[in-house]
């Protein structure tokens, strides 16, 4: 199993804080409520029948605060998303720390020319085949949308591609609900049946449910619902931009984006009693010079951090973002607001931490070297959360005392035990040669590390993760492109 390391280091909200947005965001649904769009009817029987005031006439749904609150209470505080061999399972809640791809990138820069085209859904294979070789990307959330197959072929391939990649626990979206059963169908052929999926799931849907500010999407809503039946584990996805979707200050955009996840929440327990689901906050900024999305700011992490210390609060495991960057190529900028989030997000205890590996350019765009760099950043980011041991072994005092004053430990049998267990290793994409060495190496920034390492893993033998019979089982049922 990934080892396990805890956040919580950073709080950038006081207890009072949460408790007074928790607070606000109650009011919100009480007063304000939910609009929502044609189509979903039964979704608001059901909330009416639970005690929920529904408008027909104004599409308006408030919701009493007795309501949400024995409904969030129902959803679990634990949720294990589970990989296929055992080795990448995710123990989510607390303040558990795994990190991990993320987004639905149209574009990638080619690893041989360095040009920008659109992905394939070769191009989303080999990225999950680099990032099974990769040690600190626990999990495979599908980062990019193969723009070269039908969209009535998309679910069933998608989700087939990455379990074919990894065996790493792959989450993506899905377009419809007839996509979603064709998905529980295909990932129970590799379980070995429905109840072993259920009973150990390897796979998650993401649902962006809720359209900021304070909306129920239809098609989304819908396989978020037919997910929690299913008891497949659900990401309720909320992505308000501040200054655009919700209100300008970080306060205001938590306090709305924390309404929609209580109202996310309630809905699908009123649905499904003690379905597995993430509270899935990523708040974000507007570029109010052009309206564009800001990933990379430094306010997005900060606000990452808090949206863990709410959903601690009401009990349920989250989801969120960090690693994005609004850079257009891995380059110095990517590197600092990447690090920046990723670190923040981590430290703050965050469960799920979805975007950290690959993204450039506000989502639009993936490159395999990134990858390579941002597990060099994770894993930094993890080695801060597990601190510094201070006990008798690490004071090394018998040690100091068999050295001496004016010795070396160099030799010492200390030394030889903690080399490279107290210290950060790296995958080889940080340089710490010397000018000379890095000189006959040719010159080779990072990218270019990078670039080569992502080569080699990819040149490995490419025996695929699904056994030959799963394979072919999936194959006659289903229309496999790859």
């Amino acid at each position: 199993m990934t080892a396990v390391v805890s956040g919580g280091q950073y709080r950038p909200l006081t207890q009072e804080q949460v408790e007074r947005i928790h607070e606000a965001a109650l009011q919100i649904l009480e007063r304000t409520g939910f609009t929502y769009e044609s189509g979903l009817d039964e979704a608001m029987d059901s909330l009416e029948r639970a005690g929920a005031s529904v408008d027909r006439d104004q599409r308006r749904v408030r919701f009493p605060r007795q309501l949400v609150t024995e409904s969030v209470a129902r959803a679990p505080s634990r949720v294990i998303l589970y990989s296929r061999d055992g080795r990448n399972d995710l123990d989510l809640g607390e303040d558990r720390v795994f990190l991990g791809t993320g987004g639905a990138a149209i574009k990638i820069l080619d690893l041989e020319t360095g040009e920008l085209r659109a992905s394939t859904l070769r191009d989303l294979y080999q990225l999950g085949r680099l990032v099974d070789r990769l040690e600190h990307i626990h999990f495979f959330l599908r980062p990019c949308i193969p723009t070269d197959i039908p969209e009535a072929a998309y679910d069933v391939n998608v989700f087939y591609t990455c379990l074919k990649a990894t065996t790493k626990h792959v989450m993506a979206g899905v377009n419809d609900e007839e996509g979603l059963r064709r998905v529980v169908e295909l990932a129970s052929i590799v379980a070995g049946g429905r109840e072993a999926l259920v009973e150990k799931p390897f796979i998650s849907v993401i649902t962006s449910f809720a359209i900021s500010p304070l909306k129920f999407c239809t098609q989304s809503t819908r396989i978020m619902l037919e997910a929690v039946r299913n008891r497949i584990p659900v990401a309720l996805s909320s992505a308000p931009m501040a200054g655009s979707t919700s209100p300008m200050t970080m306060a205001g955009t938590l306090a709305q984006l924390h309404a929609e996840e209580l109202a996310g929440i309630t809905l699908c327990q009123v649905v499904s009693p003690g379905a597995p689901l993430l509270y899935g906050g990523i708040p974000g900024m507007a570029d109010l010079r052009t309206m564009g999305y800001l990933g990379g700011a430094v306010e997005c992490g900060m606000m990452n951090a808090a949206i863990h210390q709410l959903a601690r609060h009401v009990g349920v495991p989250n989801y969120n973002s960090s690693g994005l960057s609004d850079s257009k190529v891995p380059d110095a900028q990517a590197g600092w607001e990447k690090a920046m989030t990723t670190l923040l997000a981590a430290m703050g205890g965050s469960n799920y931490i979805h975007h950290a590996a690959g993204m450039l350019e506000s989502m639009l765009t993936v490159a395999a070297e990134q990858y390579v760099i941002d597990d060099e950043i994770i894993g930094m980011s993890r080695r801060v959360l597990q601190g510094i041991p201070v006990d008798d072994e690490h004071l090394a005092l018998e040690t100091i005392d068999a050295v001496g004053p004016g010795g070396n430990y160099m030799m010492a049998p200390h030394t030889i035990a903690h080399m490279r267990k107290d210290y950060f290793m790296g995958n080889g994409v940080t340089d710490r040669s010397g000018r000379a060495k890095w000189e006959e190496n040719g010159r080779q920034d990072a990218r270019e590390r990078a670039r080569a390492i992502a080569r080699k893993l990819l040149a490995t033998e490419d025996d695929g993760r699904l056994p030959e019979e799963v394979d072919r089982a999936i194959r006659q049922r289903f229309e496999i492109l790859l």
